[in-house]
């Protein structure tokens, strides 16, 4: 408690099942928040996917404030407009070419929504995020951004991204500088993750990102329908209150990536009076000294990864219970089983997670995971 007048400072944070939806709901002060995943992975198709979304927005009365879609590019135009004949409405949305693994489906989806009042944030023309409000913050949450010239050059288009997400915010009335955590899907991450690196080392240089906070991040490889050869999400926060605070923190068991060239922190850790959220930067089964372990052996990247997860979490007073949202990337589809024997040996099979495919920004890592966190203060 920090001791200011008339502010109801108290949280309620529970974890709940709708249909086939797994749902994390923060109650307090003047919103319900929900982070919702569909916790089947894909069993029950497209059509009870977007039916079940439906239902919970209907008995929640929350509003979609931003949506990941993962699955063929192929499907989107259909999946959108099943949403818009089912709900009535189309939110800011990413959608990341990377079916589901563990259902009988190829769509899965995880998305955050709002019980109060959420402000649209156009750029160039289209809705690309929600702004939201409460009585500690401002947050903005910016989904599908893609490069101005989608013909451009790799380098370029990820410099323009960078460039886009501080315009985009300063229509909000922040910049690049309030963000705490990002998300870059790079189509082709293996032929050019070292240029994206250089372009973002150069923009945080030049921009002065290095003297504040370093956003976490996860960068992953998968295509998406516009063809830009990046895409990117950001969250951003503005404080109303000094105590109100967001800090990297390390990873007890990693080097802080910029020591191999990778401009993250491993992890950002947003302090509220009440509670505290943790954003677990993209984790892969990475030595100490930045080279890769356990090459070619999925099982033991896996069970390294989420000891150096356990880390973090554990070195900052967090759980396994504590987890709102996570995703897991695995690069070849025939070594899920990994995750699902990791689960079942860990006996943490309620966390909320998709699997999905993609590339992992080495190609002798197999495996990545991101993971949020949220706990009582």
């Amino acid at each position: 408690m920090n001791g200011n007048p008339g502010v109801d400072e108290t949280v309620l944070i529970e974890s709940f099942r709708h249909a086939r939806l797994q749902v994390v709901r923060l109650s307090g002060g003047s919103l319900r928040r929900y982070f919702v995943t569909d916790a089947s992975g894909g069993d029950g198709g497209t059509e009870g996917l977007v039916r079940d979304i439906a239902d919970f927005l209907r008995y929640s009365g929350a509003s979609v404030a931003a949506m990941n879609l993962f699955g063929p590019c192929a499907m989107r135009d259909g999946v959108l407009d099943l949403f818009r004949r089912r709900c009535g409405a189309e939110w800011p949305y990413t959608w990341i070419d990377g079916s589901a693994f563990a259902g009988h489906a190829p769509l899965t989806a995880q998305f955050y929504a709002v019980e109060g009042p959420i402000e649209s944030l156009w750029f160039d023309g289209r809705r690309v995020g929600s702004i939201i409000e409460d009585d500690d913050a401002r947050y903005v949450i910016v989904v599908g951004l893609h490069p101005a010239d989608l013909r451009a050059p790799r380098a370029v288009q990820a410099r323009s991204l960078f460039e886009r997400f501080d315009a985009a915010l300063r229509g909000a009335g922040m910049d690049f500088y309030n963000i705490v955590r990002t998300w870059l899907y790079c189509d082709r991450i293996l032929e050019w993750y070292d240029e994206l690196n250089c372009v973002r080392n150069r923009f945080f240089s030049e921009r002065g990102v290095y003297d504040r906070l370093v956003p976490a991040s996860t960068g992953v490889g998968t295509a998406n329908p516009t063809g830009a050869a990046i895409v990117g999400e950001a969250l951003a926060m503005q404080p109303k209150r000094p105590s109100i605070v967001a800090q990297s923190l390390p990873s007890p068991l990693q080097c802080p990536a910029p020591v191999y060239g990778s401009a993250f922190s491993r992890a950002v850790e947003v302090r509220m009076p009440a509670y505290r959220h943790l954003y677990v930067a993209g984790t892969a089964s990475i030595h100490p000294d930045g080279r890769t372990a356990h090459v070619g052996d999925v099982e033991a990247q896996v069970d390294l990864t989420m000891r150096v997860v356990w880390g973090i979490l554990e070195s900052a007073g967090y759980d396994w219970s504590d987890i709102n949202r996570a995703t897991a990337y695995f690069k070849r589809p025939g070594d899920t089983g990994a995750w699902n024997r990791w689960v079942t040996r860990n006996g943490v099979g309620d966390l909320p997670v998709v699997v999905v495919r993609a590339d992992i920004c080495r190609d002798d890592l197999l495996f990545e995971i991101e993971v949020d966190a949220l706990r009582p203060d």
